[in-house]
């Protein structure tokens, strides 16, 4: 590898950089401080090498799980926005409350979810393991993770890409300029292995700081061991948005991969992969109908649209064909409100837009829900 090519990293930086418009943009916000996991929280699960598939459990998730009490989650470590406790211990975000979603189609309950953090590392062994139920952690759906180990994603919740944040200082304005730079990177992830195809791509040299904790990966990134710092664009703006002057960062505009981020079960159950699966949609069927938490039983007495009475289980026994209860997704929308009302209360205050993740009846969305029918 050469010396990082300081010369390039230099200065200061003229125009703001912004991210691609296929993407979700990151606005000026700085919201508090993302707080530390409590120590009366569950612990990470052990390391373990993502590629070794462990022996799901047999028998029925759904009957596991009730006769628990308790949908047990796999989450991130905490990520502003997405899933982070505060300081009174109590988890929020926007993979959070896919978890409580589930918890409430079968027990009407948000609160029956104990949170389970886990690392880059050893998430995918937690959900073989059977450790969890279901993964709810800014997690790629690609063909490995799909077959070889043996998992199931319930949708795509978040359509994200991979990008970079330098400080402002460096006057770095796109990705090429990091030709010879260090850039910070976590293991065990859809993300190194893009760092090393992009660079192999753009012909320039990257020495990659590989470091495993996310909190690690970031404290390095500000300490100035990496000139760089790599991860999907949603991540990049729940770490900038914490840091004490958000403005001092930049994400570069360059984004070099798909990232299609959503809940993942185990192999074997399509009982429960199908509630997982559906539970999502609901909630992106919600906002194209134009339910909300405020007038959801409104809408459950009043609205004449067929496919409205059967999501919301006034007609067709949709619910039961899941193995929950018919008003499943009233109960679900009136806690948590639908899709829309997700990503404003959790991911715009992080600084971002829809983009993508706007609905497909939007121009250049991509958020559609099969039929309920």
């Amino acid at each position: 590898m050469t010396t990082p090519k300081r010369h390039i990293l230099a200065g200061a930086f003229g125009a703001a950089a912004i991210l691609a418009t296929a993407l979700p943009a990151v606005a000026q916000q700085r919201p508090a401080q993302q707080p530390a996991a409590p120590a009366a929280q569950a612990q990470p699960a052990p390391a373990a090498q993502p590629q070794q598939q462990a022996t799901a459990p047999s028998g029925s998730t759904i009957d596991a799980i009730r006769a628990r009490g308790t949908l047990v989650c796999g989450v991130t470590t905490g990520l502003a926005g997405f899933a982070a406790p505060n300081s009174q211990g109590v988890w929020a975000g926007f993979d959070v409350d896919y978890c409580k979603a589930v918890a409430i189609a079968l027990f009407n309950d948000a609160n029956r979810v104990r949170y389970v953090p886990t690392t880059a590392q050893n998430r995918f062994t937690a959900l073989q393991s059977g450790e969890v139920d279901m993964l709810a952690r800014n997690t790629t759906w690609t063909l490995s993770r799909d077959t070889s180990l043996g998992f199931d994603f319930g949708g795509i919740n978040f359509f994200d890409g991979q990008g970079f944040m330098v400080k402002r200082a460096l006057n770095v304005q796109n990705a090429r300029q990091l030709d010879g730079a260090t850039v910070c990177v976590q293991p065990g992830t859809t993300t190194e292995q893009n760092l090393a195809d992009w660079a192999r791509g753009a012909r320039i040299q990257i020495r990659p700081v590989v470091i495993e904790r996310l909190e690690d990966n970031v404290a390095a990134y500000i300490a100035g061991r990496c000139d760089a710092y790599t991860t999907d664009v949603s991540g990049l703006a729940s770490t900038r948005a914490v840091q004490q002057n958000p403005n001092d960062h930049v994400i570069l505009p360059d984004v070099i991969s798909k990232e299609p981020l959503g809940p993942l079960v185990r192999h074997g159950d399509q009982r429960f992969a199908d509630l997982v699966r559906w539970v999502h949609f609901g909630l992106v069927a919600a906002e194209e109908f134009g339910v909300t938490s405020q007038n959801v039983q409104e809408m459950a007495q009043n609205d004449p649209r067929p496919e409205v009475q059967r999501m919301l289980g006034r007609t067709g026994g949709l619910g039961q064909m899941l193995g929950v209860d018919n008003l499943w997704m009233i109960n679900i929308i009136r806690t948590l409100g639908n899709y829309g009302e997700m990503f404003e209360r959790n991911l715009t205050p992080i600084g971002l837009q829809r983009g993508p993740n706007a609905l497909w009846t939007t121009p250049g969305g991509l958020q559609y829900a099969p039929p309920f029918r």
